[in-house]
């Protein structure tokens, strides 16, 4: 097992930097030695917002292709001039180096160096600016290590674990990505993944996908043509589910103790009601990938970027679920054809001009 994190910076523009720089100077958080990649002068702007002093050894790219020594250790990129950062402002710039930096920590990962990856929050916004097809994270992940399967967003709280079938589509499209199969697999994953994190066969509350699970055909036949025979299908296999509920109330039977996890249908009908229960605590994961990634839910909150006002409870809850998760993984190790192919991938990274 490798207790490394590959630790990304994530867009400059928002609190990333300040809760990177507490994160760091907490030596309470900062058990496992982290492979912090970013400019080292953001990293130093984040450490004057936060009111705190960061020392770290400092590397270029191209030394992850040797032995590291132990410790937590910087990964400068220099690839973002604290000048050209507007604070709560996406760009291009910005955009770019959130993306390199991720790139850069996900081929760590999957070089065997770090056993997750973690990283401060991203604005898409700016990503697409420099890059025009980048849709998330999961497609990203998917080109960077040239993923078998695609992983799936989870939302988590300590009360209530939030996955879903459909993530970053426009609303129209949901209907029609929602079938028996891709409920079925999430499910699957579902189980997996919280089983990792400690669950014991865990509950899961199916969310219908029309107001009051169709009412009998009423308002549509979706939940009784697909998700309810997801559903069946996963109790055939043994796992807990119950579906489909209708989603204005099943989260309310989640809290009140019925459900360890509720399965969402698309990503605003879970977002809202999990933001509303622990905006500053959750956790955004993405699971199966050969390494779990992990960052704050709460997103860039340009509003109160380079205050000083950044709060922290996410940022730590999600390292911690990195940290667990990736103790239950068996890692061998680095794997050396992976790891000599670094320093020819870092150098397209930081050569890469995506197109606007």
């Amino acid at each position: 097992m490798n207790g490394r994190v590959a630790f990304a910076l994530g867009d400059a523009a928002g609190i990333g930097p300040e809760l990177a720089a507490r994160v760091l100077a907490d030596a309470a958080v900062n058990e496992n030695d982290m492979i912090v990649i970013g400019d080292k002068r953001i990293l130093d702007m984040g450490a004057r917002h936060a009111g705190v002093e960061i020392d770290l050894p400092v590397i270029g790219p191209e030394a992850l292709a040797r032995d590291l020594p132990d410790g937590s250790l910087f990964v400068d990129m220099q690839n973002c001039d604290p000048a050209a950062v507007t604070p709560g402002k996406a760009s291009r710039g910005v955009g770019r180096a959130s993306l390199q930096n991720f790139r850069t920590a996900l081929l760590t990962a999957h070089a065997g160096l770090a056993g997750f990856v973690f990283f401060t929050p991203f604005n898409k916004q700016a990503m697409r600016m420099a890059k025009s097809d980048y849709v998330d994270e999961i497609g990203f992940i998917d080109e960077t290590i040239g993923a078998a399967r695609s992983g799936r967003e989870f939302n988590v709280l300590e009360e209530v674990w939030n996955a879903r079938v459909t993530s970053h589509i426009p609303l129209r499209a949901v209907a029609d990505a929602v079938t028996e199969d891709r409920i079925f697999s999430s499910l699957c994953l579902t189980v997996e993944t919280m089983e990792k994190a400690g669950f014991t066969r865990p509950r899961i509350g199916v969310a219908a996908l029309n107001p009051h699970a169709g009412d009998g055909r009423n308002f549509g036949d979706e939940d009784e043509d697909i998700i309810l025979p997801a559903v069946r299908r996963a109790q055939k296999a043994e796992m807990a589910v119950t579906g489909p509920i209708p989603s204005d109330t099943v989260f309310v039977r989640a809290i009140r103790g019925e459900f360890d996890a509720v399965m969402t249908m698309f990503h605003d009908q879970g977002q809202i009601a999990m933001k509303l229960l622990g905006f500053d605590r959750g956790v955004t994961l993405i699971a199966g990938y050969p390494f779990p990634i992990v960052t704050p839910a709460h997103g860039t909150a340009y509003d109160i970027a380079g205050r000083g006002k950044a709060d922290t409870g996410a940022t730590f809850n999600a390292v911690a679920l990195g940290r667990k998760l990736a103790g239950m993984e068996m890692n061998s190790g680095p794997d050396p054809e992976r790891r000599a192919a670094l320093p020819e991938q870092f150098s397209r990274i930081l050569e890469e001009s995506w197109r606007m």
